[in-house]
């Protein structure tokens, strides 16, 4: 890793590939700060639009010029080293950094909580940062997703909490020193990084070793790897606290049960009890995120009554288990799941949620290399949901050319449901969904890509047919 950037308001900080979730957090929190920032992308979004609003100069498209007196460039793992904002950079002795560059600077001085995991990362965070938040702390943080109460993915506060997800994505991770950790599971993803599941768990286990000895890790009990670097920190009387629902853990969820579209349960703290959770948000997977936030709540000096009556107002993070409507008995979720894994958690929340409806899954297949290493996964994931449609795969930053076997068409043949169909466009998915589904349903739409813009025209089209 480069040294440390000496980085101090006033300073002119320009982002390339500004639009997305990762550096769209930092470049609002550097603007709140009293940064100048400047920032590049192909697009525009939400988020940068919200940046404009704060001052900040964004350009569409790339261009050399865009980097002309920037004091220091920060750039999206996605960009390489010949791209021409970099070049340009590096030809004026700009110094270019990657976000694990940079974030221990953008932290000093605070308390940090850094929340990883293959699943569940940013839930937890933005249950965390609301907790913090209802208790008038006034945290800092930074969310890979937007925080459905406040409509931000990061804020800077005054209070000492810093709260960020831990991205084990080019080990963005590494580039952290948290006071404490959170790991909530570690299952194989991003095969276009980590080559080997041993890379994977290797890289955690460097994000771990971050903690000072006195720093406190909170570890998912359910998750067998978690639970191993739990035991590991455990052996060296380093300060650990589980959690879990089916498992032997320090914080358990018990008694669950569903009341009125709600997910009740009760912890049990040492043999005893501390009080009852109610949830708005559905899934066995929210309540063990839930449960990692009211300990850390906890270390924060929150009281359990506050904590809890926090996480009853908590309305969910951007993309996980979103629901952009409810028309005519026609509900349309927004999901970023894409791994199996999360592919068979977010169908169980739905079926959970809404037990009476027929469960219509849209999938988009997101990257060529992470489909062709997890195929035999994929095709057993669906076998929950009544009908399936499948999209393109969305491809990101790679080609189909170097995946000549990753193909839609293998993939249907393997995939094994009575109902699975596949379409190219979206539009030919929302005349099928227009002309096929009916109350009650719901669409549910999971996608790390653009896939949601189903849920957008769907909308459109059912709100049409009303007028």
């Amino acid at each position: 890793m480069k040294d440390q950037p000496q980085l101090t308001p006033e300073q002119h900080i320009h982002f390339i590939g500004i639009a997305g979730t990762g550096l769209s957090a930092i470049a609002r929190i550097l603007l709140l700060r009293d940064y100048v920032v400047t920032g590049s992308d192909l697009r525009s979004n939400k988020e940068t639009e919200a940046l404009q609003a704060l001052g900040a100069t964004i350009y569409q498209g790339h261009d050399a010029s865009h980097v002309d007196n920037a004091d220091v460039v920060i750039r999206s793992s996605a960009v390489p080293d010949g791209h021409i904002e970099v070049v340009a950079a590096r030809a004026q002795n700009i110094p270019v950094y990657k976000r694990s560059d940079v974030m221990a600077t953008i932290m000093t001085g605070s308390d940090v909580v850094a929340v990883a995991g293959t699943h569940g990362k940013t839930t937890t965070t933005s249950m965390i940062s609301h907790i913090l938040l209802e208790a008038d702390t006034d945290p800092s943080y930074i969310i890979g997703g937007v925080l459905a109460n406040t409509g931000l993915n990061a804020n800077a506060g005054q209070g000492k909490a810093f709260v960020i997800e831990a991205d084990e994505y080019d080990n963005m991770f590494h580039g952290l020193n948290p006071n404490t950790a959170v790991v909530t599971s570690v299952e194989f993803d991003h095969p276009d990084f980590f080559k080997t599941p041993e890379q994977l768990v290797g890289s955690f286990s460097q994000f771990i070793e971050r903690l000072p000895d006195d720093g406190l890790l909170v570890v998912c009990a359910d998750d067998a790897i978690a639970q191993q670097f739990a035991q590991r920190r455990k052996n060296s009387q380093m300060p650990i606290i589980t959690y879990g629902i089916d498992v032997s853990a320090d914080w358990r969820a018990v008694n669950i049960r569903y009341e009125n579209s709600r997910t009740l349960y009760d912890v049990i703290v040492d043999e005893k009890l501390l009080g009852t959770v109610s949830l708005g948000i559905p899934g066995q997977h929210n309540i063990l995120n839930s449960l990692a936030s009211l300990i850390v709540a906890q270390q924060q000096g929150i009281s359990f009554a506050v904590a809890s009556e926090a996480l009853s107002t908590f309305r969910g993070a951007g993309r996980r288990f979103d629901v952009r409507a409810d028309i005519n008995g026609i509900v349309i979720v927004d999901d970023y799941a894409h791994h199996p894994t999360a592919i068979r958690t977010t169908i169980d929340a739905a079926r959970q949620r809404y037990p009476h409806h027929t469960l219509w899954t849209i999938w988009q297949p997101h990257t060529f290399s992470r489909t062709h290493t997890l195929w035999e996964d994929y095709t057993r994931s669906f076998d929950e949901t009544h009908h399936l449609i499948v999209t393109d795969i969305y491809s990101a930053r790679e080609h189909a050319s170097d995946f000549p076997s990753v193909t839609i068409s293998a993939l249907m043949d393997d995939i094994n449901h009575p109902d699975a169909q596949h379409f190219s466009t979206f539009d030919e998915i929302v005349a099928y969904l227009v002309q096929n589904s009916s109350a009650p349903a719901v669409i549910l739409i999971m996608s790390a890509g653009d896939a949601p813009e189903i849920g957008i025209k769907l909308l459109n089209q059912l709100e049409a047919s009303e007028s």
